[in-house]
């Protein structure tokens, strides 16, 4: 795993998930209580972009069967039966923000 630059802090909306991509993995970033957290950003259910979905609270909802996801920590906490999102480790230095992936 190596730190990777994937996107300015202040791009990143609490309202609104962000898709970026190291290499072949699809990853979205979420602004939650000031806190900028990495997932999956495919649905485990289906293939679907979370950044796509929904954020309501610290939760992320799939915007094609409504899997709710912890996003703080991936964990699935209603919906189809599925696995929880892989999450990533994020750092922030000088307004960047890095993913450990």
């Amino acid at each position: 795993m190596a730190w990777q630059k994937v996107a300015r802090e202040d791009a990143i909306d609490a309202d609104i998930p962000t898709a970026v991509s190291v290499g072949e993995q699809l990853i979205a970033l979420y602004k939650v209580d000031g806190q900028v957290y990495g997932t999956s950003n495919v649905c485990t259910h289906q293939f679907a972009l979370l950044s796509d979905g929904y954020i309501d609270g610290d939760c992320i909802e799939c915007p094609l069967h409504q899997a709710l996801f912890h996003i703080p920590t991936g964990k699935l906490r209603s919906g189809p039966t599925c696995d929880d999102l892989k999450t990533f480790p994020i750092k922030i230095e000088d307004g960047e923000v890095f993913v450990d992936c």
